[in-house]
């Protein structure tokens, strides 16, 4: 089954190094970034197998902890197809 991760972060930094932590620990792979406040606050979601992401959300957490403040993480398995619309889309 398909899921994706969400990982909210304060400060581009942390963003960039949760997401590293992200992709090397688990088959996933990046589809959306949403960056707020000038790059102050930023979202990375991730999309893999349930298992996957939720391995990746928890190694990406952590990193993200050592770089910045992680403000918000969510796993959501099998999204409905307007989720995915809402990420995929400019």
């Amino acid at each position: 089954m398909k899921a994706i991760a969400l990982l909210e972060v304060q400060a581009m930094v942390a963003a960039i190094v949760g997401l590293d932590a992200m992709v090397k620990a688990a088959d996933v792979e990046l589809i959306h970034v949403e960056k707020r406040l000038g790059g102050r606050l930023v979202t990375v979601v991730v999309e893999g197998e349930v298992s996957a992401v939720m391995a990746a959300l928890k190694a990406g957490a952590a990193a993200a902890a050592g770089a910045g403040k992680v403000k918000a993480t969510e796993v959501i398995a099998n999204p409905h197809p307007d989720v995915m619309r809402f990420l995929t889309t400019g």
